[in-house]
Order: structure tokens, then C-alpha cells, then sequence
């Protein structure tokens, strides 16, 4: 009787001094639990950026080693020379103008395709999203042949263009900006034409500035999308001034040796924007996500 009063008085009682050890061990357990996962999840990452700092005996020595013995930054020289074999700076160049333009123009499609799916209302509506959600069904590898021959007509290949432009229009960008536009409330776009607003006025200053976080998400998945695309680059571009860097690392090694500490420190370079990005971006990509249901 005496300790549920002293509960109900705000005051410790025997019984809550026994849950709160239990409780701060649970958490404790939890803690170590995450944190061997993270540690798990990032060991590739922390040995590729170990073996990048390595000789290149040491990078195949048997058994491997964890830390480089001597310190070296020879595969950062040799990948980053300006008269290297493999210009690893350039082809990071090229990735990173081609990420950023294909990413840009993956938002602005899929935000202007998306907005009359999600926002207005006309004939055929649903059987269009169908279609457009039924291409998801098709295997990339099906479109390169395709795709090749558009490209070879306008006279693209051997440019930048040819990984820029034909994979713009994503079907994947309109459904996820159409799901975020969907739970947008209507009364927004009801005050905005009361007061004379036009549609494409209620589209860019309404819609979009409430679609950053979903716009920043697809902008990341189309920018990362892009960068580790290895396959269409290979087909479409042929001289080692407008290679990108998934292809451009393949040349690191050959069928009889392998310069692991140059593979890696061209990981380590490739790896660099995108985790920059993410640092970035987090906020937004939470916020995206979390927003971005599966509503309509």
C-alpha cells in the first residue's frame, strides 16, 4: 500500500528501481546489437579505403592485411595523372556531368508527367498510369537495342548525350512524384484559384515548393541510377575522353592481373559524391519517403 502511494506521489518506489536497470540494459543490448550490424555493413567500405592506401604488394599480400604497411598514396597518383592510361579525373568529370544533367531532367519530366495523373481529372486517366506503370514489367536489357538505334540516328553516340537523354523519361519518377502530389491536400490549389490563379501557376508555386523533399529523393535515386549505370556506357561510348567512370574502372584489371589498389582507390574516388549526397540529402530523402505512400 505503502509503495503505490509513493507511486502515485511522484516518489521512487522499490519496483520502479528494479525496471529502470532492466530497461537501461535493454538499451544498452540494443545499442551493441546496431551497432555490430553497422559494423558489418561497413567493413567493405572501410577495407576498400585501407587497400586503396596500400602498395601494390601489399594490396595482394597473403594473407590480407587491415593496415597498410607502408602508408602509400602511389594509386591516388597513379589514377589521378593528368598523362595516366586511365583517367580516372576525367571519367568522374564526365560521370558527374552526366549524373547531374540525366538526374535534373528525370525531375522535370517525371514532376510534369506526374501532376495531371495526380492532380487533375480527363478521360483515360487511370489507363494511362497503367500503361506507364506496366513499362516497369519491361527488363532494361530489352530497351539497349532500341534505344542504340534511336541514339545511333541522331547522331549521339561517342557523346554525352547518348547516357543523358533516353532514359529521362522514368516511369519510376512519375509514380513516386505522382504518390507524393496525390497526398498533397486539395484546399491548397482551391485558395490558390479563388485568388486567379491559372493551373500552371498552382503547378510552380504551389506544388512544387511542397514537392522538395520528393523531388531531392528522386534527384538522388536518378543521380545514383546514372553513376553506377556500366552496361549502356559501353555501348554507346567508344573513346576514353568520354568514358565514365563504371566502365573506365573495368580497364584496372585484365584477365592476368589485377591492381587492386588502383580498383580500389578509383572506388574510393567513385564512392565519394555519393555518399556526399546522402549526407546532404538525408533530410529530404526521410521526408520523401516517409510522405510518398501508396496512396490512389
Amino acid at each position: 500500500m505503502s509503495q503505490a502511494m509513493d507511486t502515485v506521489n511522484g516518489k521512487d518506489t522499490p519496483t520502479a528501481d528494479r525496471h529502470v536497470p532492466g530497461s537501461r540494459r535493454r538499451s544498452i543490448v540494443r545499442l551493441v546489437i546496431l551497432s555490430l550490424v553497422a559494423l558489418v555493413f561497413i567493413s567493405p567500405l572501410i577495407f576498400m579505403i585501407i587497400t586503396s592506401f596500400k602498395t601494390r604488394a601489399d594490396a595482394t599480400g597473403i594473407p590480407p592485411t587491415w593496415i597498410p604497411n607502408p602508408f602509400s598514396l602511389e594509386a591516388y597518383r597513379t589514377i589521378l595523372a593528368p598523362d595516366s592510361n586511365t583517367p580516372v579525373l576525367r571519367w568522374f568529370v564526365n560521370s558527374m556531368i552526366a549524373a547531374l544533367l540525366h538526374s535534373a531532367l528525370v525531375v522535370v519530366t517525371a514532376s510534369l508527367a506526374a501532376y495531371p495523373l495526380a492532380r487533375m481529372n480527363f478521360r483515360g486517366k487511370k489507363i494511362v498510369f497503367a500503361v506507364i506503370v506496366a513499362t516497369l514489367l519491361v527488363p532494361p536489357v530489352i530497351l539497349v537495342i532500341p534505344n542504340y538505334l534511336i541514339v545511333s540516328d541522331l547522331g549521339w553516340l561517342n557523346s554525352l548525350v547518348a547516357i543523358i537523354v533516353p532514359t529521362a523519361a522514368s516511369a519510376f519518377g512519375v509514380f513516386f512524384m505522382r504518390q507524393f502530389f496525390i497526398a498533397l491536400p486539395d484546399d491548397l490549389e482551391e485558395a490558390a484559384r479563388l485568388d486567379g490563379a491559372n493551373r500552371f501557376e498552382m503547378f510552380t508555386k504551389i506544388i512544387l515548393p511542397l514537392a522538395k523533399p520528393a523531388m531531392a529523393t528522386l534527384a538522388l535515386l536518378a543521380f545514383l541510377t546514372n553513376w553506377n549505370d556500366f552496361l549502356w556506357p559501353i555501348y554507346v561510348l567508344f573513346s576514353p575522353e568520354v568514358q565514365t567512370l563504371p566502365p573506365g574502372l573495368s580497364t584496372l584489371q585484365s584477365a592476368n592481373a589485377v591492381r587492386y589498389d588502383l580498383l580500389m582507390a578509383g572506388a574510393v574516388v567513385a564512392s565519394v559524391p555519393v555518399l556526399a549526397l546522402f549526407v546532404f540529402l538525408q533530410r529530404f530523402i526521410i521526408e520523401g519517403v516517409s510522405r510518398s505512400g501508396v496512396k490512389g
